[in-house]
């Protein structure tokens, strides 16, 4: 005999999405979102006000925004906020290749509607809060000097996570002050991205697509290089699936 479900009820789909990991998508787009809001809005406003926030309060607010969302959100997603530390956690077996496109969606929706709500609120900016290699320094010193910056950055990251989750009092200082670093000392010359989204959001909306190739590809070979160093460096026990 055929059970017929009561009605108002539905009948259990195994393709329904699990909540927990919805969530997961849900909290790389909206930490994304603050990263670059909080991150691009600073640099935006201090280009429309002729500088009133400072190179150095740009660079402070980098690296809290990190920390605050790797606290805020690093047990539920891991809080990558990146898609280049996605794609390095999946070569070093920490986290599915299976994910790494939804992660990288949810950040990207994430940066897009950052950068489209500074465009509404700031609509003479220029560059909002995009990445340009300053005059000081041709592309290929760019890209190479943005590939260091995401190996350094990227090393942190492997060593504090726990798989492909960065949780515990030490993730968030020791990730968000690297950030803040880097920022604070590379950002004259190339705005210190790391971060292809980062860059990709507000060069979309501005306009500004020229030297973008660097900003989309040195973060991703940095921390490909980082994992590559970590296994070097501490094998057997590197970037197995229990830890690194």
């Amino acid at each position: 005999m055929k059970y017929r479900w009561p009605s108002g009820w539905r009948k259990p789909n195994n393709r329904t999405p699990n909540p927990s990991i919805v969530k997961k998508y849900y909290a790389e787009c909206i930490g994304t979102f603050s990263l670059v809001f909080c991150g691009t809005g600073a640099m935006t406003i201090n280009e429309i006000t002729g500088g009133d926030v400072t190179h150095v309060g740009i660079g402070l607010t980098w690296g809290f925004i990190v920390m605050a969302m790797i606290y805020a959100l690093g047990d539920i997603s891991g809080a990558h906020l990146n898609p280049a530390v996605s794609i390095a956690f999946a070569y070093a077996k920490k986290f599915s290749w299976k994910e790494v496109p939804k992660y990288i969606a949810a950040q990207l929706l994430g940066g897009l509607l950052a950068s489209s709500l500074l465009l509404y609120l700031f609509p003479t900016s220029e560059f909002l809060g995009g990445t340009q290699p300053s005059e000081l320094i041709d592309p290929f010193r760019a890209f190479v000097l943005e590939t260091l910056l995401t190996f350094f950055l990227m090393m942190v990251i492997i060593n504090v996570s726990t798989g492909a989750k960065e949780i515990g009092i030490i993730a968030g200082f020791a990730i968000g002050g690297v950030v803040m670093l880097e920022a604070l000392f590379a950002g004259p010359m190339t705005n210190a991205s790391m971060n292809p989204v980062r860059s990709f959001a507000p060069a979309l909306l501005s306009g500004h697509l020229e030297n973008l190739w660097l900003y989309l590809t040195a973060p991703v070979l940095g921390a490909l290089l980082a994992v590559l160093s970590c296994k070097w460096l501490k094998q057997p026990n590197c970037c197995e699936e229990e830890g690194c």
